[in-house]
């Protein structure tokens, strides 16, 4: 578990200045992580982290969870063959806060080959649903 600390200057750039939401009242940003070797059984490596996650739980943000996107959390959604913007919606909130809708606009201006694209990325579609207003 990685705790990156969070506030003091930070605190003091307006959420909308950049589409790193998580400043005001953040203490700490927390990356969970695990490893296992190739051959090993990832069931107990993933089981354990799981529940590092929920035993801390009570104790992060909640409704909404929210993320950073440099520490996936692929527990918020994914991107799936025809994912539209609502289901987009589902993680990019929570990574991007007010933000999103930005990126989305963005993604349908100048990225519609998805160069820019992983599991929880804007996808194609849902911008396009988001440009049409579907």
């Amino acid at each position: 578990m990685i705790l990156t600390p969070h506030g003091g200057i930070m605190s003091e750039i307006p959420e909308s200045a950049t589409v790193f939401p998580h400043r005001k009242g953040m203490l700490y940003g927390i990356q969970y992580s695990v490893s296992w070797n190739f051959n090993e059984d990832a069931t107990k490596y993933i089981k354990w982290i799981r529940t590092l996650y929920d035993y801390l739980a009570p104790y992060v943000s909640k409704l909404p969870r929210r993320a950073y996107l440099n520490y996936r959390d692929l527990d918020l959604g994914v991107n799936g063959p025809n994912t539209n913007y609502v289901e987009t919606q589902s993680w990019g909130l929570k990574y991007f806060n007010y933000s999103f809708k930005r990126l989305v606009e963005v993604k349908a201006r100048v990225d519609l080959g998805n160069f820019f694209k992983n599991e929880q990325s804007i996808p194609i579609g849902a911008a396009l649903d988001f440009m049409f207003k579907l």
